[in-house]
């Protein structure tokens, strides 16, 4: 890990975001879509995927759930 990751791990949120927004367009999903489908928020779904939210574990679960996928998939990023 760099020092710089180190002094401001919100990189990783970002990561995140484009790895859950690119599974999802690979589904074929909107964002809209997976926010009904998840009972997740659109808005929040939003933030997650452009790394503004710290999504929680149980949302992270619920999400892969609904896309049809293991949670661990959408950490492999």
């Amino acid at each position: 890990m760099h020092s710089d990751e180190q002094q401001d791990p919100s990189y990783i949120l970002v990561a995140f975001g484009k790895h859950l927004a690119h599974i999802r367009k690979d589904h074929g999903w909107s964002q809209e879509k997976l926010a009904l489908e998840s009972g997740i928020a659109r808005s929040y779904l939003s933030g997650v995927e452009r790394g503004q939210r710290n999504i929680a574990l149980l949302n992270i679960y619920r999400l892969a759930t609904t896309l049809g996928i293991r949670p661990e998939e959408l950490l492999k990023f």
